[in-house]
């Protein structure tokens, strides 16, 4: 393609001899120095002067009147617009016509050269031009490559720091070195540029004024090489560090050669040979060569992207698949599937451009391509930046984490979330920038009216007051945390305070989203006076409609302004007994022995029992047996209050022991009440303890402690005799009043019993005569004898 170009521009500096030598060899002229001494005469003329004044007022008044018909006939042509089908139609038809127009202008120009003689040509002209510019192309490429080639080790060391710190903040390091090595990129350009111009006015020009040509080719060149050192910071190929798109080497290498060959090709094409052809042999032919580079790079590039597009689709799903942000990762899979429409749509706007409006496509096409690129390199540079900044949790000082426990915690949830904004605002920007690039939406332009100030006013304002409340809430919600923490302040607080501060945080969170939200509503542009007369009657419909609601609100103020229950405390409230975990406006959450959680509506509580006020008893009844001796009793129970008190449990008993004497004469014994006065919440732990102590010292001191049982009385006779009671073992046969008793019921019972009966037959130890000669076992004897009457009767 370089080839080309340098043949293209060789070409045309031929044409451009042909040009010049022509109109030196024409006529004399003669036509046009009569036409001006006419025209002197004319104004001459004062009467003549006035009439030719008056000539062109009445012109310029047809011209108006025309110019207002053809406005009429746009407004008639507006309000009918064709459909969308029919403005692409009619677009083709004109592209087509257009073309086909240039083609006829071209090749009648061509045959117009083809028969001009070629000893017109000015060869001494054509040589001296065509050598000035070659030796200004050839003096600048060269000092460009010598230029790069001195750089070399710079790029290599930059490239290899970038490498040697991927292990810690890999982003950073890449952007910094891709940022020397672009500024370094640039400086070579700008240097090779200056020299070349330097070459080109004082070297090669004529009386230190630089030519046409040689001024358009360093223009082109400065721009494109610009171009490729933006490609070159995306694809660098030979320095892996210095490449801001991660991909192979060779896949780098491919697309950094193969998008500087086509820059080169149409920027050179454009910026020097067809302008070159338009001044100096003829704008059909200018506008032919101009179809013929457009419709090689549109041919080109369908190739290329028919042959990358399976390729490159493949790479950005797996990048897709690794990518750990939802967001990027659609994108990234919507873009894989697209990306062979998007550059074929690229590619034939710039071909449609070019042929439409020849002289702004490439400028256009450049400026939007180049912001396009810097708008989505810049927001995917940021958006990763904050993406890294999301994984990365934010850690705080030891000192401080002891003082401010859930201080990090909420820093680590607030800032990325605010992150998370800021990424999608920065897709939003990146968006608009790329539309306006396009002039598909004209954001610059609308950002400038009255209206997109407001908006982009209003926004700034809504962001800076939501970061303002949540630094408010963090600072207090920290504030409250630092007076809760036993190891900051006053050591630790009380359960009063805990409690009290508990509900200010509730309502101080409660009242800054209500507050942020209307200011947000006001903000934005919504009049909050008609939300705020709807939140009052809907307040009082509430009331009406919920009145438990409103009691469980207007009693839980009532109980915590009595300090009934206090976060901690051990209470009875709503039937339910345990330990208040949690207080709010209108319940309570309280924990049981079981360790079920029960939540309390305030509305439901008739009477707060605490048992953690001031001070607790724990009150004992002791039973002894109705033959003990009562004081014998109570000395023993003071001897168990004094171990008890000289243990470990001491400090917590607040008085001495206090024994009530007798309670009750029970069924089976009789009660002695003891009192024992304890600091609040142990008086469980001190009963306990208590009553361990109480059974060692009445076991030691013989003294019976009752519990259940049960007396057989068999009868007795007038004279107090009892009967000896008919007991009979179940593991023999025997008869009861004449009838089977105990007898087994199954085979296997059967069997086991005649297996006993033979066995105690057979072993004459086991068996003895009773007083009244009857024959039995020793367990019967046993039995027998335990249930004899004594000699009271019982």
């Amino acid at each position: 393609m370089s080839a080309l170009m340098m043949l293209l521009m060789v070409l045309s500096l031929g044409f451009s001899s042909l040009s010049h030598a022509a109109p030196a060899e024409g006529g004399s002229g003669d036509g046009a120095t009569s036409s001006y001494e006419s025209l002197a005469t004319l104004l001459e003329d004062p009467s003549q002067r006035e009439a030719l004044i008056e000539g062109l007022r009445q012109l310029d008044s047809k011209a108006s009147e025309q110019a207002v018909e053809v406005a009429g006939e746009d407004v008639t042509l507006s309000e009918d617009s064709p459909s969308l089908s029919r403005q692409l139609a009619a677009i083709s038809q004109d592209l087509v016509a257009d073309l086909s127009a240039t083609l006829d202008r071209m090749l009648g120009t061509l045959d117009g050269l083809a028969n001009e003689d070629a000893d017109e040509i000015d060869w001494s002209r054509f040589t001296s031009e065509a050598v000035s510019l070659g030796l200004v192309v050839i003096s600048t490429i060269a000092l460009f490559l010598v230029l790069r080639r001195l750089a070399k080790p710079l790029f290599s060391r930059v490239s290899q720091w970038s490498l040697d710190g991927q292990h810690r903040s890999p982003l950073l390091r890449t952007l910094l070195a891709v940022l020397v090595a672009a500024v370094v990129d640039i400086a070579v350009i700008g240097l090779a540029f200056l020299g070349g111009y330097l070459l080109a006015i004082f070297a090669y020009g004529e009386q230190g004024v630089i030519g046409q040509r040689e001024s358009m080719f360093l223009n082109a060149y400065l721009v494109i090489e610009l171009f490729k050192a933006l490609m070159r910071m995306l694809f660098s190929s030979g320095y892996k560090g210095l490449r801001l798109l991660p991909m192979p080497d060779e896949v780098a290498r491919y697309w950094n050669r193969s998008l500087a060959m086509l820059a080169g090709f149409i920027g050179y094409g454009i910026l020097v040979v067809v302008p070159m052809i338009n001044n100096n042999l003829a704008p059909a032919v200018g506008s032919f060569v101009n179809l013929l580079i457009m419709a090689i790079t549109l041919v080109w590039a369908i190739v290329v992207i028919s042959r990358n597009r399976i390729i490159l689709r493949d790479r950005l799903l797996t990048q897709a698949r690794e990518a750990n942000n939802a967001i990027i990762a659609v994108c990234l899979r919507i873009l894989a599937r697209t990306w062979h429409l998007i550059a074929l749509a690229y590619f034939a706007t710039l071909f449609i451009i070019s042929q439409t409006t020849p002289e702004e496509a490439l400028p256009f096409m450049m400026g939007a391509t180049l912001k396009t690129l810097l708008a989505i390199g810049g927001g995917a540079l940021l958006s990763r930046v904050v993406t890294q900044l999301i994984g990365k949790r934010i850690q705080i000082s030891d000192k401080l984490r002891g003082q401010l426990p859930l201080l990090e915690k909420r820093l680590n949830s607030y800032i990325p979330t605010a992150l998370r904004i800021m990424r999608a605002i920065i897709l939003i920007v990146v968006v608009g920038m790329v539309l306006n690039a396009w002039h598909i939406v004209a954001l610059g332009e609308w950002l400038a009216t009255d209206a997109g100030a407001l908006l982009l006013s209003r926004i700034f304002h809504v962001l800076f007051i939501l970061a303002f409340a949540i630094a408010v809430w963090v600072g207090i919600a920290s504030l409250i945390e630092h007076k809760l923490n036993p190891d900051t302040g006053k050591g630790k607080p009380s359960s009063r305070v805990e409690t009290l501060l508990a509900l200010f945080r509730n309502a101080i969170a409660i009242a800054m989203i209500v507050f942020t939200a209307m200011i947000v509503l006001s903000e934005i542009g919504i009049d909050i006076a008609p939300l705020l007369a709807g939140a009052g009657v809907l307040g009082l419909a509430i009331g009406f409609g919920a009145q438990k609601m409103v009691q469980d609100i207007i009693t839980g103020v009532f109980i915590q302004l009595e300090n009934a229950i206090n976060t901690g405390d051990v209470v009875s409230a709503g039937g339910v007994t345990g330990t208040a975990e949690r207080l709010t406006i209108r319940s309570v959450g309280i924990r049981d022995l079981s360790g079920t959680f029960h939540i309390v509506p305030f509305s439901s509580v008739d009477t707060v029992s605490n048992y953690m006020r001031d001070f607790a008893y724990h009150v004992g009844e002791y039973g002894i047996s109705y033959r003990e001796n009562v004081d014998h009793a109570i000395v023993h129970l003071r001897a168990a209050f004094d171990e008890l008190e000289a243990g470990s449990y001491g400090p917590e008993i607040l008085e001495p022991v206090t024994i009530a004497g007798v309670s009750a004469l029970a069924d089976s014994s009789v009660n002695i009440r003891v009192m024992i006065k304890t600091s609040p919440g142990n008086q469980w732990a001190i009963g306990r303890e208590y009553n361990k102590l109480v059974k060692q010292h009445f076991d030691a001191a013989g003294i019976e402690i009752p519990f259940p049982h049960m007396t057989m009385y068999f009868g007795q006779d007038k004279d107090g005799g009892a009967p000896p009671a008919n007991v009979r073992t179940m593991q023999a046969p025997f008869v009861i009043d004449g009838s089977a008793a105990g007898q087994p019921k199954t085979p296997e019972q059967r069997e086991a019993a005649a297996k006993v009966a033979k066995r105690r037959e057979e072993n004459p130890l086991t068996r003895h005569a009773t007083e009244d000669g009857e024959v039995v076992d020793a367990e019967e004897q046993r039995i027998r004898q335990t249930t004899q009457p004594d000699a009271d009767g019982d």
